[in-house]
């Protein structure tokens, strides 16, 4: 398995996608392309937890490690996909100190937490590395909350001082639209609700993420402080590179007409 816990520890800059097609191969194509980590999407992708199987192993032979959103903050969706192989859960809407509490329960075995023990599963490598996966994946499963919500907003600091808790992801969309100015990411209110979050997670020792809208953003959330940075997705570079192509090729067919 790979594990990207002791990179995001040492405040290192990782770079992500989405993948939200539900497709092995465009997991393959993104995880090949280098990127650092591919999210798989169970929240809003069209693919649900056995796609999500087939992606990860898609991804085993790629740089990327394998990380799930999962729905909703339930129980058995932690432990389903942390049986498969993930690196590490995202989870989403993650308003309150005692909601991110619940998030580290769930990603840990009793009696730190309440996680099924499972031992023949891809994880524990069907039972042969199930003692090394029980001593010490706790300690390498990446845990992502995701800020979403003005309550969010004002629950980082607590939030991110959990032990068990490595990345403050904001959900642009989510949190301007929750904020009452959608997709307004350079109004003032929500400007200083990214340097919150950022200032949080710095004094926890712990990372600011985000969702970028294009590469050009990069620089600007660096400097707020966002080192684990996603951009895309698979489904949304198929689209441009379509959009893209067919552009050129309708421009190229103009210039021959005349």
């Amino acid at each position: 398995m790979k594990f990207l816990k002791h990179r995001v520890q040492a405040g290192e800059v990782l770079f992500g996608a989405f993948v939200n097609l539900g497709s092995s191969l465009t997991a393959e194509i993104v995880g090949s392309a280098g990127y650092d980590w591919a999210l798989i999407d169970l929240e809003h992708g069209a693919g649900d937890e056995r796609e999500a199987l087939f992606q990860m192993q898609a991804l085993e032979h790629t740089p990327a490690a394998p990380l799930i959103r999962i729905e909703s903050l339930n129980r058995p969706r932690f432990h389903r996909v942390l049986d498969f192989g993930a690196s590490g859960i995202m989870v989403p809407r993650v308003d309150s100190l005692e909601q991110a509490q619940e998030v580290i329960a769930c990603m840990r075995f009793p009696p730190r937490g309440i996680r099924g023990v499972a031992q023949m599963n891809r994880a524990c490598g069907f039972g042969k590395t199930f003692q090394d996966y029980l001593d010490n994946g706790e300690s390498q499963l990446l845990c992502i909350v995701q800020i979403e919500s003005p309550q969010a907003v004002d629950s980082a600091e607590a939030i991110a001082a959990l032990d068990g808790v490595d990345v403050l992801f904001v959900g642009p969309v989510d949190l301007s639209h929750s904020m009452g100015i959608p997709g307004q990411i350079e109004h003032p209110k929500f400007v200083d609700a990214l340097r919150a979050v950022a200032l949080a997670t710095k004094k926890a020792g712990k990372s600011a993420g985000i969702l970028l809208r294009s590469p050009e953003d990069t620089a600007d959330y660096l400097a707020l402080g966002y080192t684990f940075l996603g951009c895309g997705s698979d489904g949304s570079m198929l689209r441009s590179t379509a959009h893209s192509q067919l552009t050129n090729l309708r421009e190229q067919a103009r210039k021959f007409a005349q």
